[in-house]
């Protein structure tokens, strides 16, 4: 447990989270906390030049890639993927991942009924995984990222019947990223077969892959009845190298849930951020807004939802 945290330990946490605060000359030579925050971009706009002026405006560290001006990435044509690196460059960003739509439609053996496919501007099958696979790795090459983002099929009814057939998929998409260094984050996506911490932890476990880690998204598993923090955590512990921060709240008179800024949900996300410094988490974190204030604005939702993540960090110490 984190305790009687000094404002010089509180530094060391911000800077690792990439809010690049100043040490003093007797603080430089003390290692920073490792993890790096960032946003996925085309949850604050389409206009990824506006959505990474935000990102740096907050000294945040990273940015995570799904859409550019309209495009999903691996639609993007040649030119526009030049132009989206040198405003990365620009503002020093680092990518945290490609947020690949793989694997996020139905599996052949067990299709999902009525088909499902990826929502964010991609229409991919499985019969399009090998040249998507193939696509991403170049694309995190291409931005300087060894980590690719990836699903678990759309989920079905008893998830647990199509486990082996993803099972036996992502192992080998996991022996292909393994030639070119790359590592397959796979994200427990409430509506894909793989969904809660638990059945992420089983799932990595099992493949035991270097090159196959997590994406761990608390708010995911609590779609799916699961206790995020810490039941969820304590399934994925060290077994995710990427992370997805979003909360969710509860209608106290219909029961429905809807995502809310971050605080303003019954997600335990200082409990979280507590664990992932005692236990050292070195990956990355984006904040996954989802959220919207009445007026639809998403870049001040994420705004919002930042500042509520912010204050989660400042109360943690």
């Amino acid at each position: 447990m984190v305790r009687n945290w000094t404002r010089r330990k509180f530094c060391f946490l911000l800077a690792g989270a990439g809010f690049g605060l100043t040490l003093s000359s007797a603080e430089e030579n003390v290692p920073a906390w490792p993890f790096k925050l960032g946003v996925i971009t085309d949850e604050l706009t389409q206009d990824f030049a506006q959505a990474l002026a935000f990102i740096s405006s907050h000294s945040l560290a990273c940015c995570e890639l799904r859409e550019l001006w309209g495009k999903n990435i691996m639609n993007l044509p040649l030119e526009d993927l030049n132009r989206a690196k040198q405003i990365v460059e620009r503002h020093r960003l680092q990518v945290s991942d490609i947020a690949s739509p793989l694997f996020k439609y139905n599996l052949p053996e067990m299709p999902a009924k009525p088909e499902q496919r990826d929502t964010f501007l991609a229409n991919f099958t499985d019969r399009d995984t090998e040249d998507l696979l193939a696509r991403s790795m170049k694309l995190a090459r291409f931005f300087g990222t060894n980590k690719v983002r990836i699903f678990s099929y759309a989920r079905v009814e008893e998830p647990e019947k199509a486990y082996p057939h993803v099972r036996d998929r992502l192992a080998r998409a996991a022996k292909l990223a393994a030639r070119d260094q790359i590592i397959l984050v796979l994200e427990n996506e409430h509506t894909c077969n793989i969904g809660t911490g638990k059945e992420l932890g089983h799932l990595l476990r099992d493949i035991h892959s270097p090159y196959l880690r997590g994406t761990w998204d608390p708010a995911n598993a609590a779609m799916l009845g699961e206790n995020p923090y810490p039941d969820g955590y304590q399934r994925v512990r060290d077994l995710f190298a990427h992370m997805h921060v979003k909360d969710i709240k509860k209608d106290v008179t219909t029961g429905k849930l809807s995502w809310a800024p971050i605080g303003g949900g019954f997600i335990d996300y200082r409990g979280q951020f507590k664990a992932l410094v005692r236990d050292r988490y070195s990956g990355t974190v984006s904040l996954e807004t989802h959220y919207r204030r009445p007026d639809g604005n998403a870049l001040e939702s994420t705004r919002e939802s930042l500042e509520g993540l912010l204050k989660v960090l400042r109360e943690i110490a």
